[in-house]
């Protein structure tokens, strides 16, 4: 019976389950394309470059949608076991809650197991792939959409600009600025053109441009000597209609999955990260070490006794009094002391931008490492929070249960960035900050599932209106009845 028991419970649990994670990756993934919408329009990217990078950034998010899913199907499995009677019916069969939830806690911590192996194993592969395909959208794709008014210089070998685009496509132009990139030693060429028009080339690996009523100006010098050059005269050359052909095989043959990018701790594995994290020690210790130093020689030549704790300080007779020295020196030593000062204080606050870019580097490596294991122990903390809120407050379904997944989670969420950027500013351990959430929330989850296992009445609103009945009355009116005359 207790086998049967089990399937039926784990049935119910992956019900909700996998809808629920569908609908959750889809708004993760909706919210990806808003975050993204300007790298995808108009790049001249094919539906399955857009769904592969979509996908490659979806599988990202499973670190954040898997323990939510876990919380909100908990709950509501236990909601619809308390609103169907069942769990009564179980605990006077004899089945304690716990032995209730034994079954779906292993399945939990299978979750949270996998999910460890999936953010150490899968997740930095993807990451570097997402990455890496969105840097070369960026490279290369804006290279054929151009903006008014800004000079591009995307394509190969020459800068451009037009004042104004328009036409169902952007094909139609005005005022055209060319200009062909060429060293000292080579022909220089540019053409102004009052407006012209893009239209497909027979070879695809060109752009064409027909221009009208503009000029040519260049000078020939290729090959020429500098007092031929120097007395070469420019040459302007009007048109009617001019052809271009620019050579774009460069971009639209860049493979878009090419892997440029490949240092980033993102991108790495649990044992990687540790040697990131060691190099990272290290070189902080060295920034430590070399600022002292770095600062103190800057006031070697004024007070050289600092340097050393063991240097004889200066005699009195050595040393110069500033009320005895009288006009411009006095005013030379004061000036000079001021610039020392001021250099001083700007290379103090230059080694302190240095210092919190690297305490923001070194936390962020550490909290992106341990959140690969505390993530998977925020799965376990969720279920035992939703099993005992589902069992508690006796309702399934979308209602009551997911507003209370989505506050819990929204509270999980806030306490993840704010203890985030407490350890990039240096105020918290990294250790702590990507610890702290499941240590705040983990006692929550053992005081619910006591509440649970004791039939605690923790949502039951009569309760409540007993318990605050003395202080309400006072500001009720009495609602006796009274005779008519």
């Amino acid at each position: 019976m207790l086998k049967i028991l089990d399937r039926y419970i784990i049935k119910t649990f992956f019900g909700p389950f996998f809808f629920i994670f569908s609908v959750l990756f889809f708004i993760f993934i909706v919210n990806i394309i808003w975050v993204q919408m300007g790298q995808f329009m108009g790049k001249g990217l094919s539906y399955w470059q857009i769904l592969k990078l979509l996908f490659y950034l979806g599988v990202n998010v499973i670190s954040m949608v898997l323990p939510l899913t876990i919380l909100l199907a908990s709950i509501m499995s236990f909601g619809e076991f308390g609103e169907r009677y069942e769990l009564a019916a179980m605990k006077a069969a004899g089945i304690p809650l716990t032995r209730v939830m034994t079954p779906l806690l292993g399945i939990a911590t299978a979750l949270a197991i996998m999910l460890f192996f999936f953010s150490n194993n899968i997740i930095p592969d993807f990451q570097k792939k997402a990455k890496n395909m969105l840097f070369n959208i960026a490279q290369t794709k804006p290279a054929i959409n151009f903006t008014p008014g800004q000079f591009i210089d995307q394509i190969p070998g020459y800068m451009v600009k037009f004042d104004k685009i328009y036409g169902e496509n952007g094909e139609n132009i005005e005022g055209v600025f060319v200009h062909r990139k060429a060293s000292i030693y080579e022909n220089q060429r540019t053409v102004v053109a009052e407006k012209g028009k893009f239209v497909p080339a027979a070879n695809k690996n060109f752009l064409k441009l027909v221009l009208h009523n503009g000029y040519v100006f260049e000078d020939a010098i290729e090959g020429k000597g500098d007092n031929v050059r120097q007395k070469q005269p420019d040459q302007s050359i009007k048109f009617d209609t001019l052809v271009n052909h620019f050579d774009i095989s460069e971009i639209i043959n860049k493979a878009i999955e090419k892997e440029q990018i490949t240092d980033d701790f993102r991108f790495e594995t649990y044992n990687q990260l540790n040697k990131t994290i060691d190099r990272s020690k290290k070189e902080n210790e060295l920034f430590f070490k070399n600022v002292g130093n770095e600062v103190l020689s800057q006031t070697s030549s004024t007070i050289p006794y600092m340097d050393t704790p063991n240097k004889p300080k200066v005699a009195a007779k050595q040393q110069i009094k500033l009320d005895t020295v009288k006009g411009e020196k006095k005013l030379e030593l004061i000036y000079n002391s001021y610039n020392r000062l001021e250099t001083m204080k700007s290379t103090l606050e230059s080694k302190k931008n240095e210092f919190s870019s690297n305490v923001k580097y070194f936390s962020k490596v550490v909290i992106h490492q341990q959140r690969m294991i505390s993530y998977s122990v925020t799965c376990i903390i969720f279920f035992l929070i939703g099993a005992s809120l589902g069992s508690i407050i006796r309702k399934g379904g979308m209602g009551l249960p997911v507003i209370i997944a989505i506050v819990i989670f929204i509270i999980f969420y806030v306490m993840n960035v704010a203890v985030e950027n407490m350890s990039w500013s240096g105020k918290m351990n990294p250790y702590l900050a990507a610890w702290a959430p499941n240590f705040i929330l983990f006692p929550f989850g053992i005081w619910m599932t006591y509440k649970a296992l004791t039939d605690s009445q923790l949502f039951d609103a009569e309760k409540y209106k007993t318990l605050f009945k003395p202080i309400t009355k006072r500001f009720s009116k009495s609602k006796e009845h009274k005779r008519y005359q």
